[in-house]
């Protein structure tokens, strides 16, 4: 009987399990939409009755564990009761057994001497019982009593491990359930734990003949979910930043959370200094798309831009009030800049706010509209400064001769200014209290130009990436909230001056795509001729150059050409019509502290006068820029007279390095190798190293020596490498047997 209901108990226990799994399966493979559901309605009746679902399911799972350890518990009694009662009647039977054989010879015996019963028949029934009693005993003593005391059930073993792999289901079950109900889980993680469960579930049902000794799963496609997002850009909105192209600079959008950026201006000339309104809903920037550099606002939902500024001179660095009815900018005129003001609508002519011989620059509207802070060199160094509107009075915020502040950005609640700097060779980003002047300052991040989140909780900004193939937009958290610094997207490197609104980009927008490349044709198209007899490449020469040896590779020679054109263009100067160097043959030693592998050799080098800094003003300036632990200079070349009117370049906000001062008996100079100008030259001047990176040529970093040695500054040297080594560079124009003493040299072990 017991072990009838051993075997009842077993299967209806396994029937309702495996019920009970199907119904936990279904719940797992419905538990995402649930959750997001939930998340939604914030608790609403749906994600309740799914919840309450959990909960039931849960209950079943635990009543039918209870209920088969119940069962278990009466059968192994049962048995025990069966071992004792088997061995008691074991021990009956035989002595029983033995009593009665005895007693069977001893009436055999009397029945053959006595022949005096009274009935015969009934003697003989007598006999026959006890003879099969006997009988029936042996049969019970040698068949059944060994069968309970040897043989042990097979169903207990099996019992056991099905025991076990109830409770451990369970508990799976269990744990499964209220992690994929958690709201706080992500998506693709809620997706990942249901295909987890499932995969336990249908383990080690479904093998297939092509590996037997693996599991075949077989199950159904999950439902694509949502890429989950990170919790510092959770606030969303919309993301301005500036990127360059084939020479032009535009403004381009991204709404946050997506990977798929959007141009909002294509003009052939720059547009830059992106600054959204407080209600997101228009964009002020600078742009030269009307012949000079202005200020410009772009209508978002209307797609509409209309001119603020009408001035010849440069504007620049725009900034909204928060009642977003005046612009803060900066303005080049009478040869200084300085800070101005100008009300949106035009009712009244631009109010200048500051006035110092020295450049004040980038200014930053405060969020209580009663301050303005801005960047100034008036006390020798670059500084951040803040002007009160209603004391008119001007605090430097910063106070740091070691570094160059710049790119000021309020917190939305006004307390905190972020700013970037070069430190220690890599550009940061700090944070300082605002009514805090010369307090210490916090470093958030690597990186630049910052701009604060709409919640002030993080801050996006730009990262490059170390070998200056791509820049990335970055959104760091400020509020130590344990969340992690996120990449918004990647960008083209040297992309800067990301702004962030609330406020989403318009659909019309999106689904338009964006506005299309102002600039239709390549900058140049490099015209090349392979030879199959020595040298792949030949050098070809630059026409109207003056040079000592004006050749350059044929694989380089048209950008240079068209480099040459463009800053003509630019700056109304033919500053590439004379160049100190261009190629060089294999037997031309090097200057003292020059390398015996010098770029010229390859033809992909060239170097202008390195006496265009000498004049009154000098034809250049250079701008010093340490980057980890190479020295490099950013090139300014000055435009032609005839346009110092606004019309080409823009004015200097940095201090140029002056390289002269170290031969003026100035001790600090000399040992430094120069220093820094006391204040920037005035007139308009062209990034000569940005366009020269638009056609593809870069700039070497300094020689160690070059403090002491002018021939290892390399302020006047732009290369092509294009990726490649000095050894391969020179297999273009050279064959092997030529380099056979600059071959490079194997190592030992290599």
């Amino acid at each position: 009987m017991f072990l009838r209901i051993y075997r009842v108990t077993d299967r209806l226990g396994y029937a309702v399990l495996r019920l009970a799994a199907e119904v936990g399966q279904w719940w797992l493979s419905c538990a995402h939409s649930a959750s997001r559901l939930t998340r939604r309605t914030s608790g609403g009746v749906i994600g309740l009755l799914m919840l309450l679902v959990s909960f039931l399911t849960w209950l079943v799972t635990r009543a039918v564990i209870l209920l088969r350890s119940l069962a278990l518990g009466l059968v192994r009694a049962g048995l025990g009761i069966m071992r004792g009662s088997a061995a008691l009647l074991s021990a009956g039977l035989g002595s029983l057994s033995r009593a009665l054989s005895l007693g069977v010879q001893t009436s055999a015996r009397l029945v053959r001497r006595s022949k005096s019963a009274a009935s015969p028949i009934g003697k003989t029934a007598a006999y026959e019982g006890v003879l099969r009693r006997a009988q029936h005993a042996q049969v019970v003593e040698v068949v059944e009593a060994p069968d309970v005391r040897l043989i042990d059930d097979p169903l207990r073993a099996q019992n056991r491990r099905l025991s076990t792999l109830v409770v451990m289901m369970g508990f799976i079950l269990v744990g499964a359930l209220l992690w994929a109900t958690d709201p706080s889980r992500s998506a693709s993680g809620l997706a990942a734990s249901v295909a987890d469960t499932r995969l336990l579930m249908l383990a080690n049902l479904t093998a297939t003949p092509a590996d037997p000794g693996g599991v075949a799963i077989s199950i159904a496609t999950p439902i694509p979910t949502a890429t989950p997002v990170p919790a510092v850009l959770r606030q969303g909105g919309t993301l301005a930043f500036v990127s360059r192209e084939r020479g032009q600079t535009d403004i381009w959008a991204v709404s946050v959370g997506s990977r798929s950026p959007l141009r909002l201006t294509n003009d052939v000339q720059d547009e830059r200094d992106p600054a959204w309104s407080s209600d997101g809903t228009r964009l002020a920037y600078a742009s030269r798309q009307d012949g000079n550099w202005e200020i410009y606002v772009y209508d978002v939902p209307t797609q509409q831009t209309t001119r603020i500024t009408y001035d010849l001179s440069f504007q620049g660095g725009p900034s909204w009030s928060p009642d977003n009815l005046w612009i803060v900018y900066e303005s080049y005129q009478g040869q200084n800049l300085d800070i101005y003001a100008v009300p949106i609508d035009g009712s009244q002519t631009p109010e200048r706010l500051t006035d110092h011989p020295a450049p004040d620059f980038s200014p930053a509207w405060s969020p209580d509209g009663r301050r303005v802070a801005f960047v100034s060199l008036r006390d020798g160094v670059q500084d951040i400064y803040i002007l009160s509107l209603d004391t008119l009075e001007i605090v430097n915020l910063t106070q740091n001769a070691l570094r160059d502040e710049d790119y000021p950005s309020w917190s939305p609640d006004g307390q905190w200014l972020a700013y970037s700097a070069w430190e220690q060779g890599s550009e940061k980003v700090f944070v300082q209290q605002a009514d805090s002047p010369g307090g210490q300052a916090q470093v958030l991040s690597f990186g630049r130009t910052p701009s604060w989140s709409p919640d002030g909780r993080s801050l996006v900004l730009v990262v490059d990436a170390a070998d200056g193939s791509q820049s990335y937009l970055y959104v760091v958290p400020f509020d130590q909230s344990g969340a992690a610094a996120t990449e918004v997207i990647s960008v083209p490197y040297g992309a800067s001056k990301p702004r962030w609104t609330d406020r989403g980009l318009p659909p019309q927008l999106v689904n338009s795509g964006g506005l299309p490349l102002g600039v239709v044709e390549p900058l140049y198209v490099e015209q090349e001729q392979t030879y199959s007899t020595g040298a792949p490449y030949r050098l070809s020469a630059l026409p109207n150059v003056q040079a000592p040896r004006a050749f350059l590779s044929d694989r380089v020679n048209d950008s240079f050409n068209a480099l040459r054109a463009r800053v003509l263009q630019l700056s109304n100067v033919d500053f590439f019509q004379t160049l100190d160097d261009a190629w060089w043959d294999l037997e031309r030693r090097p200057a003292p502290g020059e390398e015996r592998r010098n770029w010229h050799m390859t033809g992909r080098a060239f170097a202008f006068p390195r006496s265009a800094i000498l004049g009154f003003p000098p034809q250049i300036e250079v701008l010093r820029e340490d980057v980890g632990i190479n020295t490099l200079w950013r090139v300014y070349l000055r435009v032609s007279d005839d346009a110092q009117n606004g019309q080409l370049g823009e004015p200097l906000r940095r201090l140029p390095w002056d390289f002269l001062a170290a031969t003026q008996g100035d001790v600090e100079a000399y040992n430094q190798g120069g220093r820094l100008r006391r204040q920037p030259p005035a007139g308009y001047y062209l990034d000569l190293t940005q366009v020269a990176a638009d056609y593809g040529w870069l700039r070497r970093p300094s020689g160690t020596d070059w403090r002491a040695n002018a021939a290892t500054r390399f302020y006047n040297l732009f290369y092509k490498p294009q990726g490649m080594d000095w050894y391969t560079a020179m297999l273009e124009t050279h064959t092997s047997g030529e380099l056979v003493n600059f071959a490079p040299t194997r190592t030992p072990g290599s």
